[in-house]
Parts: C-alpha cells; sequence; structure tokens
C-alpha cells in the first residue's frame, strides 16, 4: 500500500500517522508539502491532524485552498480512498467532500481525552477489520469537533448509513453525557456516498501500537492495508 500524507504549516500528527502507517505496511508514506501541486501515485491519501494555518478564519479553511487540495479533490474524484482525521476532516468538509461543518465544541474548551466510539459497519474498505457495533475507545484533541449539517444532510447521512463512528457509552449507548463535542446525532465520523473517503475526529493513530497504550486504531489501518496492498 502506498500512501501520501498531506503537510500543512500547523499539522502536528502527520507523522504520528506516518508511522501507523509504517507500521501496518512495512512501507513509509510520501511525506506531501501542501504548496505542492501533485501527488505521487497514492493508493491512499491521508489529510493528519493539528493545526493548519492556525486555525485562523476556520478551522481547515485556509488548508482547503491550499495548491494540493486541487489533486486531492481531482484524485477523490477518480476514487483514490482519502482518509481525513481531526483538522483533515474539518478540511474535507471545507472542500465540500464531505458534507457539513466542524464547529467548536458545546463546552466551548478543548477537549483531550479517550472517548467510547461505537463502529457503526464493518463493510467498509476502513472498517472491516472491526465488528460491527464494536465497542472502540479512542482519543481526540480538539477545540472545533462539533460536527454539524442541516437536517436534509442528516437524514441523508442516516438514510444512506453513512455513519462511521459514534459517540456512545461503555454500553454502546449514543447518549448526551458521552457527546462531549456536542455533535449533531453523536456523530465521529462520517462517509461520502462511496464510501472511499472517511473523516473522523478521534485519532486512531494515537492508538496503534501497544507502546501508546491501545490498540483500538490499529484495526482501521489493517482494513485499508487488506484492501489496497
Amino acid at each position: 500500500m502506498r500512501a501520501s500524507v498531506v503537510v500543512f504549516p500547523g499539522s502536528n500528527c502527520d507523522r504520528d500517522v506516518a508511522v501507523a502507517l509504517r507500521n501496518v505496511s512495512g512501507h513509509a508514506p510520501d511525506m506531501v508539502w501542501h504548496g505542492d501541486s501533485s501527488l505521487p501515485a497514492s493508493d491512499l491519501i491521508v489529510l493528519p491532524g493539528g493545526f493548519s494555518y492556525g486555525d485562523y478564519l476556520r478551522s481547515g479553511a485556509m488548508a482547503a485552498h491550499s495548491p494540493i487540495m486541487k489533486e486531492v479533490v481531482r484524485l477523490a474524484a477518480r476514487g483514490t480512498p482519502i482518509l481525513g482525521i481531526c483538522n483533515g476532516f474539518q478540511v474535507l468538509t471545507e472542500t465540500g467532500l464531505l458534507p457539513g461543518v466542524l464547529m467548536c465544541n458545546a463546552s466551548l474548551k478543548f477537549i483531550c481525552r479517550n472517548l467510547t466510539l461505537r463502529v457503526e459497519r464493518n463493510d467498509t474498505i476502513f472498517s472491516r477489520h472491526y465488528q460491527e457495533k464494536e465497542i472502540i475507545t479512542i482519543p481526540i484533541a480538539n477545540h472545533d469537533g462539533n460536527y454539524f449539517a442541516d437536517r436534509e444532510t442528516l437524514d441523508r447521512l442516516e438514510g444512506e448509513n453513512r455513519i462511521a463512528f459514534r459517540y456512545t457509552n461503555a454500553r454502546g449507548e449514543a447518549d448526551a453525557a458521552s457527546n462531549p463535542t456536542g455533535s449533531q446525532n453523536n456523530i465521529a465520523g462520517i462517509y461520502d456516498k462511496n464510501c472511499r473517503i472517511l473523516g473522523l475526529m478521534p485519532h486512531p493513530e494515537r492508538v496503534s501500537e501497544d507502546l501508546l497504550g491501545g490498540l483500538d486504531g490499529k484495526p482501521l489501518f489493517e482494513s485499508l492495508l487488506e484492501v489496497l496492498h
């Protein structure tokens, strides 16, 4: 699996996700600067977490206009899988590759802690190494993780089974107490209509090996490897 990780000014999880990809696939990904206008041949494009352009204007809004994003959008239209984590999810919504927006957390505070998620489906290239409705623990670290979309968009996401992960309690119940960001419908991640693009706010790369204190993020990368090797 040949992957490319796009690096923006302010990215701070690019190396983390690069290590996770290397550990799973045995190959280091290409690190692509945001100012480049082309990408190397890639089976997967990753937009990592961080604070691109210092989160000025809106999180991900300036990064969405970086030169490399024209190529990302072009390749997305051709079916290249794209994974956007945290700030990468925000960039995907700002480019229109995923619907909705990420707003300030309901508490108006930065949140950095482990959260329980429910895997909503396991029939995508990102989730096949999970069990459907499996409960996993993955950390979040964001100030703007509050997913919002209009009612029509939410109904479409739910009706088309495009919710990837949902914030829940340990029993798998999606209640308000388990949703510190305030995201509508407890949404932690969504797919595009073809399930070739995934955006999620939690950081699977931070729980992808024992040394990091957990392995619940590793199946996501293993799923991609199985399909894209």
